[in-house]
């Protein structure tokens, strides 16, 4: 099946949230961020409509034309505002949890390059179409869509996100791996412009057949 990948609308910034929560929800680093597993998705869904939101006035927030995947991204030639009244919003969102959140926030803030970039946010697909192909769709999108702006890019990303990170382009810099909590492992990546990715032969395979879902 052919995916079409389109700009999301306003109207489905809830959906992307979810869609986002539900990828996310079984990784390590969502029960670092929710302990509380009953708690967990709807709060993850809360948080991530904050930052689509953010991401439709300052990136852009890319879907499959079915809406089971999707990128979130940031335009960062300049430095960014906060969403707004985001600590309120947060604390609405997350509750006990919020501290978390705001950590992630700061680690993000202290790998992020000074330099203008690309921020892919994240990449999530809905479980059951994971390993289907739609994150190399997208990833593909994306790669495109780098080529034109001739901007490098830059994410944060799990163990397991390395492999079709690196086939599109990006390199790991192992030197500013985070580790956030015991079991929770976050590995910046970077891609420069026109940068080509490593074959399907020579890339690093993930140790998980997990979709990944990067922050």
């Amino acid at each position: 099946m052919t995916h079409r990948i389109r700009a999301a609308r306003w109207v489905e910034k809830e959906h992307v949230a979810a869609v986002i929560a539900e990828a996310l929800q079984p990784t390590p680093i969502a029960a670092w961020l929710v302990p509380d597993q009953e708690q967990r998705g709807r709060v993850l869904t809360d948080v991530a409509a904050i930052w689509v939101e953010h991401a439709m006035f300052y990136g852009d927030v890319h879907v499959t034309s079915d809406l089971t995947a999707a990128t979130v991204c940031f335009h960062r030639y300049r430095p960014l505002p906060p969403p707004a009244s985001y600590t309120t919003r947060l604390a609405t969102a997350a509750g006990p949890h919020a501290d978390n959140f705001l950590a992630l926030d700061d680690i993000i803030a202290s790998r992020q390059p000074t330099e203008a970039h690309y921020h892919l946010a994240c990449l999530a697909v809905r479980p059951p179409h994971q390993r289907t192909g739609l994150g190399r769709t997208l990833m593909h999108h994306l790669r495109s869509r780098l080529d034109l702006i001739e901007l490098p890019s830059w994410t944060l990303t799990l163990p397991t996100g390395r492999h079709l990170l690196a086939q599109a382009g990006y390199t790991a810099d192992h030197h500013a791996i985070v580790r956030p909590a015991d079991g929770v492992t976050l590995q910046p990546m970077t891609r420069r412009c026109g940068q080509r990715g490593e074959t399907a032969t020579t890339a690093h395979r993930p140790t998980s057949s997990r979709q990944n879902f990067r922050v």
